[in-house]
């Protein structure tokens, strides 16, 4: 149980300094003083906004005029930098460099945090606010390019188990169109903790990312399904850790204590296919028992009734990231029948023990593909090794090199997933 709670605090915390921008207690440092003076405007910028900007040296620099103001920060990157004020009521400041790809931020202005109005706005830290984008070497895999392009919709379906309406975003290859009568596989991929649908079509620029696969004949043409994780929940029934939805646990006859882990059960019962320890948050609270649910009941049987897939365990594939790829590891050793390729990025490296402990996995599961920021140090290409080397897998690795539990991470990882799935 300790090592339950141990990896949710250390997950919680990466999530809260890396994935959804700072929190509150950041420390307040001074603005840096930056020796290239070669700021641009960020990419992520609202059009004609010059603000906020980004140096060669992947340094951020904000500007907002707030004349009444006695105090702004920029907070970024787990650090609030105080901005000076000029004459004329504008303030600016610049970060220290920030790791390449996507981070989310927000301006700091006399004790409240608000939403800079020179950037876009994406979803993250249950809210919409500011994001960045800070150039990288290999950015050019997720561009737009002059190549045939696929679609993103956003679907809106009944949902038998929460009874109500829910929305997805779904990608369609551009052979869907032009080819009227094939059939497609299907990915199932999951955004992380704070975020929804919109992550992976916004932040991780899924289509552009299997469009320029497909066109470069690199990857197999699918269709992806981009769902909400976190609000899975039965008409009147409250969260469970975190609000992740599913009923929250309750304690086995016996147990003192904070309440059991969702699923658990006294001993000597065990569901098929649980057993051994969970890296991640695997268990806690309904942590992924509210969204397997409306996945097995709503959102594979909508998939499969309006769009023309290849209806069949071995052209289905489930990935997410953190969060996301937490319950991945969760739904698939529960379920190893449903899919046949598995990708978990920055969700911590799975062990030969719990594949093992899944009855069928290792049989029925083509590829576990799992993956993290180099700078988060999970061991996934190790872990990979061994769960290939002692159970003759097909488990993969990837490590992304100079990032941490950030978008760039993960956009790397879906470029490395989807050339490995349905060949």
């Amino acid at each position: 149980m300790k090592r339950f709670f141990l990896m949710a605090a250390v997950f919680t915390a990466m999530t809260a300094s890396a994935q959804f921008g700072a929190q509150r207690g950041n420390p307040v440092v001074p603005s840096v003083k930056a020796e290239v003076e070669d700021f641009k405007p960020a990419v992520s910028n609202q059009d004609n906004k010059q603000y906020p900007m980004v140096n060669s040296e992947r340094m951020v620099r904000a500007q907002i005029s707030a004349p009444d103001a006695k105090e702004v920060g920029l907070d970024i990157g787990g650090k609030i930098y105080l901005m000076t004020k000029d004459e004329n009521g504008l303030w600016t400041g610049t970060s220290a460099p920030q790791d390449e790809g996507f981070h989310y931020y927000q301006l700091n202005i006399d004790g409240a945090s608000v939403p800079d109005p020179g950037s876009l706005y994406y979803y993250g830290a249950s809210r919409w606010g500011s994001g960045i984008e800070i150039p990288s070497d290999d950015q050019d895999f997720w561009q737009v390019k002059n190549v045939p392009q696929g679609s993103v919709s956003e679907v809106f379906y009944w949902s038998t188990y929460t009874e109500k309406m829910r929305r997805c975003h779904v990608y369609l290859p551009a052979e869907y169109y032009t080819n009227p009568t094939k059939k497609f596989p299907v990915l199932y991929l999951q955004h992380g903790m704070g975020e929804n649908e919109y992550g992976w079509a916004e932040q991780g620029h899924t289509a552009q990312i299997l469009d320029n696969l497909i066109a470069e004949g690199k990857a197999v043409p699918c269709i992806i399904v981009m769902d909400n994780g976190l609000n899975a929940r039965r008409p009147g029934e409250q969260g469970g850790f975190g609000g992740f939805g599913g009923p929250r646990p309750q304690r086995p006859q016996g147990q003192q204590g904070a309440a059991a882990p969702q699923g658990q059960r006294p001993q000597g019962q065990r569901a098929p296919g649980q057993g051994g320890p969970r890296g991640g948050f695997g268990g806690f609270g309904g942590f992924s028992e509210g969204f397997k649910n409306v996945l097995f009941n709503d959102i594979i049987p909508m998939v499969e009734k309006n769009y023309r897939v290849i209806a069949d365990p071995q052209h289905r594939a489930y990935a997410g990231l953190s969060m996301g790829g937490m319950q991945a590891r969760e739904i698939t050793l529960a379920n190893p029948e449903k899919f046949a390729y598995v990708g978990s990025f920055s969700s911590g490296a799975w062990n030969v023990e719990q594949v093992k402990n899944s009855e069928g996995f290792a049989k029925n599961v083509k590829l576990l593909f799992m993956s993290g920021g180099g700078k988060e140090n999970m061991g996934c290409e190790e872990a990979a090794k061994k769960i290939h080397d002692e159970l003759g897998m097909n488990a993969v690795g990837y490590s992304s090199p100079g990032t941490a539990h950030e978008w760039h991470t993960w956009r790397r990882s879906l470029y490395q997933f989807a050339q490995l799935i349905f060949k």
